[in-house]
């Protein structure tokens, strides 16, 4: 899709003013750190996962995050309640197989998971894409050993199953929507270096898709506000440990003027390239 940063900026906009309610079903490992993250770009989290609640939660929830990241039989049965629920309430749902294809169990987890209640997003490196949709070959644990393009074709085939927005994150985030791919470039090298900003960018797909009904428009505006901001913060930090104060304070601080800037953002369709 052709968004202008414009369109990026109203969208965050809006999710400041909104303050969406983002329930979050996801692991130990990045539970702060996505609360955070969710708390300085304007949205509210709430990070929930027992059996006995969670479909409370999400009755007053604007979108739900599932993250795989730490599965256990109660978290399963807990996320498999929670998707239920979020499908009959008609919120989005976005999706992050955190190591899908590593063991049978994890993709057997999450393929049940998304016949439960179809995502409005799945967002994930390209082996846990690759993985999601039957090949998995590329698959090493919660890394990704592809290249994002090498996935195009497994997102595409995701996204038409599923009839949801596919986003493939590494060093160009592409969002497929059917055969529309959108490719943001911006970001740093240092990025992956910092455990769980990839679970950071799943959650602030949900919080964009709380208040943008276009699920395209919304993952495509999360994914350039993350990668804009990772760029502002490299710029003064020195290493991984650093990055992740200053990601928080330039999610923060983040403004208009910076994205009208930074952005790097391109269409494609997968026949004919870059247009």
């Amino acid at each position: 899709m052709n968004m202008t940063a414009k369109e990026i900026i109203e969208d965050l906009e809006l999710v400041r003013a909104k303050s969406p309610l983002v329930h979050n079903i996801t692991n130990y490992v990045v539970m702060n750190s996505t609360a955070n993250a969710l708390l300085a770009v304007g949205a509210s989290p709430v990070m929930a996962h027992a059996f006995e609640e969670v479909e409370d939660m999400v009755g007053i929830a604007a979108a739900l995050v599932i993250n795989i990241g730490t599965l256990s039989e109660p978290w399963v049965a807990a996320m498999a309640r929670a998707a239920a629920a979020a499908g009959r309430k008609g919120i989005p749902i976005v999706y992050d197989p955190v190591g899908v294809g590593a063991t049978p169990y994890r993709t057997r987890v999450f393929r049940t998971l998304l016949e439960t209640a179809w995502p409005a997003v799945i967002r994930g490196n390209a082996s846990e894409i690759i993985a999601s949709a039957g090949d998995f070959s590329a698959t090493k644990g919660v890394e990704s050993s592809a290249a994002a393009e090498s996935a195009l074709a497994s997102a595409q085939w995701l996204s038409g199953q599923h009839d949801c927005v596919v986003c493939v994150s590494g060093e160009t985030d592409y969002i497929v929507d059917h055969d529309a791919i959108s490719m943001v470039r911006n970001g740093h090298a240092l990025m992956p270096r910092v455990t769980g900003l990839g679970c950071t960018a799943t959650a602030l797909c949900a919080a964009f898709a709380a208040v943008e009904p276009d699920r395209a428009r919304a993952t495509v505006a999360a994914m350039a506000v993350m990668g804009i901001t990772g760029e502002i913060a490299a710029e003064t930090s020195p290493g991984p440990g650093s990055l992740q104060v200053q990601f928080l304070d330039a999610l923060h601080n983040l403004d208009g003027a910076a994205i009208e800037r930074r952005l790097r953002l391109e269409t494609a369709h997968p026949d004919t390239g870059t247009r």
